[in-house]
């Protein structure tokens, strides 16, 4: 069978940040990557518009060849879910993330539980961005992290716009494409029932670390265990018109 990116397992991993963060979240998982031979570039989104910010990762995406693999946290996960229609990625890896169907939101999945604690902490400024309050970081953001690295992320934080939450995917690039979903269980942003149906839905491989929202901080190794899991194990994607 011809495929896509040939015989090779992914060793480069596209690591797409969410709302209320920026690329440096990802610091403690790279080190662990690149300590195990995985290439690892962490993406800077605006945050402005999920366009805007699916065509930041595709632009990363064309700068290597591939097999890649697709890592999104929290609105991360709409990113990825619309970018990685693509043949070069061998899989998706959820990590606290929305994992929307065809014409969902981040916004539209958010309402279909009851608001999470987080949820009541958002500021809206007057051009339709919203950040957390310093209460919603420190206590249902990123609760289990060390003081001053909360204070930090309050200080950090990318204001994120409703025309990113609130925009529809057209691609669901988790069809077809093998999945895995970290599953944060103090997590006090995107409830971890709400997180339970999404991995249900896209048929991922679920597994479960006692964490708040910013599991890739609290629990970097065994975000990047996952990470090396489905790097090992996804095969790469058939290419278009390809025959047995």
């Amino acid at each position: 069978m011809e495929l896509a990116m040939g015989n090779t397992t992914p060793k480069t991993v596209i690591l797409v940040h969410g709302a209320w963060a920026d690329g440096s979240c990802w610091s403690p998982v790279i080190t662990q990557l690149n300590g195990a031979g995985i290439e690892a570039t962490a993406v800077q989104l605006p945050l402005s518009s999920l366009a805007e910010d699916v065509a930041t990762v595709q632009r990363a995406m064309a700068l290597e060849e591939g097999p890649l693999l697709l890592v999104g946290h929290s609105y991360g996960g709409v990113v990825i879910t619309q970018a990685g229609d693509d043949p070069k990625v061998a899989g998706l890896v959820y990590v606290a993330a929305f994992a929307p169907d065809a014409d969902q939101s981040a916004l539209s999945l958010a309402e279909l539980l009851p608001p999470s604690p987080a949820g009541s902490e958002l500021e809206r400024d007057g051009s339709g961005f919203f950040k957390l309050t310093r209460k919603g970081i420190l206590e249902d953001f990123a609760q289990d992290l060390p003081v001053e690295q909360k204070q930090v992320m309050v200080s950090t934080q990318g204001p994120t716009s409703i025309h990113a939450l609130s925009a529809p995917v057209s691609s669901t690039a988790w069809r077809g494409r093998s999945c895995w979903y970290v599953l944060a269980e103090n997590d006090r942003t995107i409830s971890p029932a709400l997180q339970e149906r999404m991995s249900s839905h896209i048929g991922a491989e679920t597994i479960r670390v006692p964490a708040s929202h910013v599991a890739m901080l609290s629990c970097p190794q065994k975000v990047a265990e996952v990470i090396l899991l489905a790097s090992a194990a996804t095969t790469p994607q058939r290419a278009p018109g390809s025959k047995d």
